[in-house]
């Protein structure tokens, strides 16, 4: 069913020292009309609970560390009001705007609307050699175990029915970055109807990034062969 105004989406957004950054993606979506924000905080040693806070934001402690733990944490949250999800990361490399275009796809019976950054129109100015070749091999992979066609894997700009989320949420084991790639298999697996749309991944706008291409590259092919052989 179509809807009028914002107010059933509830953005999730997992921070760890994202002082310099949080502020301007907080503004932008208070800009698209996006003002119920819940920011899962990952225990950082800056101000960015502080800053969040300060833009009205709610702010959920995360207990324990990891990007998988906070997802985890937050899906089973009673804060998670919003009768739509929306994930996105707290650097500043995905764009508020793009929102419209997952809900939009969700009102037409989608269950889980995933970014891509290779579908047409889309690309990425974050993407090193090392990691579009290893991006590029995790989704053949996953493709050729799970019968899947996606055409990304390794990113966090997503979009969930409520009820998508309840039925993914016992599934999940993740702790870190292996989470996305998680969730996009055990939604193929639930059977539910994964829709992917072009996005846009920006240069994060200040500071470097909490991921480790090689060692978040391990848990992520461990993540695929582990769901393969269960």
């Amino acid at each position: 069913m179509r809807r009028t105004g914002n107010s059933h989406v509830i953005v999730i957004i997992p921070t760890l020292n994202e002082e310099e950054n949080i502020a301007g993606v907080i503004r932008e979506l208070h800009q698209m009309n996006y003002h119920n924000i819940l920011v899962i905080d990952g225990n950082s040693n800056d101000r960015t609970v502080e800053v969040a806070k300060e833009f009205g934001v709610n702010v959920l402690l995360q207990n324990g560390r990891g990007k998988g733990t906070a997802l985890r944490q937050v899906f089973n949250h009673e804060s998670l009001n919003g009768d739509v999800v929306v994930m996105m990361d707290a650097d500043g490399s995905m764009s508020p705007k793009e929102i419209p275009l997952f809900i939009e796809a969700l009102d037409s019976g989608a269950d889980l609307v995933k970014g891509s950054r290779f579908l047409w129109y889309a690309h990425s100015e974050d993407m090193n050699l090392i990691r579009r070749i290893g991006n590029k091999f995790f989704i053949s992979l996953v493709n050729w175990l799970c019968s899947a066609n996606y055409t990304d894997l390794c990113y966090g700009f997503a979009a969930f029915r409520k009820d998508a989320i309840k039925k993914l949420y016992p599934h999940l084991k993740s702790t870190n970055f292996e989470i996305e790639t998680e969730i996009f298999i055990k939604a193929r697996k639930l059977g539910l109807k994964v829709v992917e749309v072009p996005s846009i991944e920006f240069r994060r706008r200040h500071g470097k990034s909490n991921l480790s291409a090689f060692r978040d590259g391990l848990k992520i092919l461990k993540t695929i062969v582990e769901e393969f052989f269960k």
